[in-house]
């Protein structure tokens, strides 16, 4: 991380400015956070971010508006983990809908927060998405867990060793933890995870980490770990 070796570098993009002001006020005064940059649409924030990675000084996590003129948070969102797939991005929106928290987390997002939350959650979402988790408001988590509509039964159609890998994905493991883990190739943890996927109609490992935890395979209090990122614990 960058500043002093410990400080989290924030970045805050929304289209108003009073909302802006007040994420950029309160992270600025909590110890480890400091806000590096705001813009107020996608296009802004794309221009901006790449003016701060040219000077070495990146932010490692951007707090983005979904709903914005010129460039949407989504299509910002998505463009930004292709360009600088080490920034983390975390969606605050006034609007729960569970195609909007979808779209979000396909598109990269590590976290969705809405507006009217406590300001700790805000924090606890920057900190999750640089331990390498994914924060999800409860409220957004039901919304999305309600659309993996696998029946129950389809789960036992995975093997047990299935069953093992659908957990160490929910728990963040990439293919090379996953195969190091169990004792063999990557090849065959990659053969596995798409199995899984085909058997439960799912269409990504974060849709498959989210139906681990319906299933009770991993436990969960609104944060899934992020496939194919190594997990540290995350503060109060």
């Amino acid at each position: 991380m960058a500043l002093d070796g410990s400080t989290v570098r924030v970045f805050v993009v929304d289209d108003h400015r009073v909302v802006r002001a007040g994420l950029a006020g309160y992270l600025a005064i909590e110890p480890g956070m400091a806000v590096v940059g705001e813009a107020g649409d996608g296009r802004e924030a794309l221009d901006r971010i790449a003016a701060l990675s040219a000077a070495g000084r990146p932010p490692d996590v951007v707090l983005m508006d979904l709903l914005m003129p010129v460039l949407d948070g989504i299509a910002a969102t998505a463009e930004i983990k292709r360009r600088w797939p080490d920034i983390e991005v975390v969606a605050v929106t006034s609007f729960l809908e569970e195609a909007r928290v979808r779209a979000a987390l396909e598109a990269g997002a590590a976290g969705y927060v809405l507006k009217d939350a406590d300001p700790d959650d805000v924090l606890h979402a920057v900190r999750a998405a640089v331990a390498g988790q994914v924060h999800l408001d409860p409220a957004a988590a039901r919304a999305l867990a309600a659309t993996l509509r696998t029946p129950l039964s389809a789960g036992t159609a995975l093997t047990r060793r299935e069953r093992e890998v659908a957990t160490l994905v929910a728990q963040g493991g990439s293919n090379r933890q996953i195969a190091s883990r169990l004792g063999v190739t990557e090849r065959t943890a990659r053969t596995h995870v798409s199995n899984i996927l085909a058997k439960l109609a799912l269409a990504s490992r974060t849709q498959l980490a989210m139906w681990a935890v319906r299933e009770g395979l991993v436990d969960t209090a609104g944060t899934v770990p992020r496939p194919g990122r190594v997990v540290a614990p995350v503060g109060p």
